[in-house]
């Protein structure tokens, strides 16, 4: 017998087991069908989007592709060779002639053409200037910053020392005496101006995360100092590297057609748009010669510009919002 009363029914004591667990799986079910599920995204993904909605960006990007297009294809671009010479229309008005688009030359060469293999000619020196600097800068300023003490040092006063030359005037001696006028000599002198920038910029960064958390796990995994640098510190910097990297193209446009300008640059029969603009100095009355490759030169300075000023928002991890 028990001491419960009559009629009154022991109340039921729920176990750990009577108590159903919640119907996860119909949830994400339901949601799934929704389309609502959610799928985990890189800050690369972010970054992609962000150019993506840029507008000046991508205006520039489809000006870039456009124009480098057609100086990468010149050969099939171009309606003449940029050596062809035409006695029968010597200085011609663009408009005078259905055969010329830009007009010809004081020889009788079509100007349309050589903007086009100018182009082609520009775009191999910025590329080249970019990456080669690019490389150079990157490799200083990661060991400077990584190991610190007299290698900083070092390496920092000789980037101090380069950046304290007169660029201009060195630029121009070099080019006088190594350039010879092949636009590779006047790249691979160019490139040797173009790193210091990147170096101080990589530096920074290398300070700032040598001292992370994922770093010593690394060092106490046993990596070498290499691996660490270039592997798990390298990618962190990228978002620096890509936009100097960028604007270093345009800037190294710019000082090769004004070096071209001065005399000092590549030499004809070569076209670049710097040397086809000094081209005009001698027929001043006849303004296509100067004008066309002029603004040529600018639309590809401003769309790299704006490519540059994209890549920087979009690369930018606390850019929550596209500015234009």
């Amino acid at each position: 017998m028990t001491d419960q009363p009559l009629g009154m029914e022991k109340p039921h004591i729920a176990q750990v087991s009577d108590i159903e667990p919640p119907r996860q799986s119909g949830i994400v079910d339901s949601t799934v069908e929704a389309g609502l599920e959610m799928k985990a995204r890189s800050q690369w993904s972010y970054a992609r989007t962000r150019f993506l909605r840029h507008r000046l960006a991508m205006t520039g990007l489809i000006v870039l592709v456009i124009v480098f297009g057609a100086g990468i294809f010149a050969n099939f671009v171009a309606p003449y060779s940029f050596e062809a010479i035409d006695l029968t229309n010597v200085l011609h008005g663009p408009t005078s002639t259905a055969h010329h688009f830009f007009g010809p030359d004081e020889i009788g060469r079509d100007f349309f053409s050589r903007v086009i293999f100018g182009i082609r000619t520009s775009m191999e020196v910025g590329v080249f200037v970019a990456f080669v600097s690019s490389i150079i800068g990157v490799f200083v300023g990661a060991v400077s910053g990584y190991y610190g003490g007299w290698i900083d040092n070092l390496l920092m006063r000789i980037t101090d020392l380069v950046l304290t030359l007169p660029a201009l005037a060195i630029l121009l001696t070099a080019a006088a005496l190594l350039g010879q006028g092949s636009q590779w000599r006047v790249s691979v002198i160019l490139a040797l101006f173009f790193w210091t920038g990147l170096a101080r910029i990589v530096r920074g960064v290398f300070l700032s995360l040598r001292e992370k958390e994922y770093v010593e796990a690394a060092k106490a995994a046993g990596s070498g100092d290499l691996r660490i640098m270039f592997r798990h510190i390298l990618p962190n910097t990228l978002g620096p590297i890509v936009v100097n990297g960028t604007l270093s193209v345009g800037a190294a446009i710019i000082v090769e057609a004004a070096l071209s300008f001065l005399g000092f640059g590549i030499k004809p029969p070569t076209p670049s748009l710097g040397s086809l603009i000094a081209s005009g100095q001698q027929f001043p009355q006849k303004w296509w010669i100067t004008v066309f490759p002029g603004l040529t030169l600018l639309v590809i300075v401003i769309a790299i510009n704006f490519v540059g000023d994209g890549l920087r928002d979009a690369l930018d991890p606390q850019q929550r919002r596209v500015r234009a």
